[in-house]
């Protein structure tokens, strides 16, 4: 399993328990999909650069999570079928550089 970087932007108008229960949707997602959640980051509410949606802000999260690479595909799938999430951005995550 790969370690994976996921930014997501959630809808401004879910209150923090509804923002939780999405939060928590995405993580059993990657349960079911034999995958772990090492962190997740709740960045807060931001404004968007332009409209998505006709929202002009929305909640960050980030998340990392290592899932096996046969199941990205339909990970994704479920994100992008999430009503609550706006935008998100799924990426590979970059070893650190060590300094010698």
């Amino acid at each position: 399993m790969k370690n994976y970087e996921l930014l997501t932007i959630f809808k401004p108008s879910l209150d923090s328990e509804e923002l939780d229960k999405a939060i928590d949707k995405i993580s059993s997602d990657i349960k079911n999909l034999k995958g772990e959640v090492s962190s997740v980051d709740k960045m807060g509410r931001k404004k968007l650069a332009y409209d998505l949606q006709g929202y002009r802000d929305g909640f960050f999260t980030n998340m990392i999570v290592s899932l096996p690479a046969e199941t990205i595909v339909d990970f994704k799938r479920n994100l992008k079928l999430n009503d609550n999430v706006l935008r998100f951005m799924f990426m590979e995550s970059a070893k650190k550089a060590q300094t010698v």
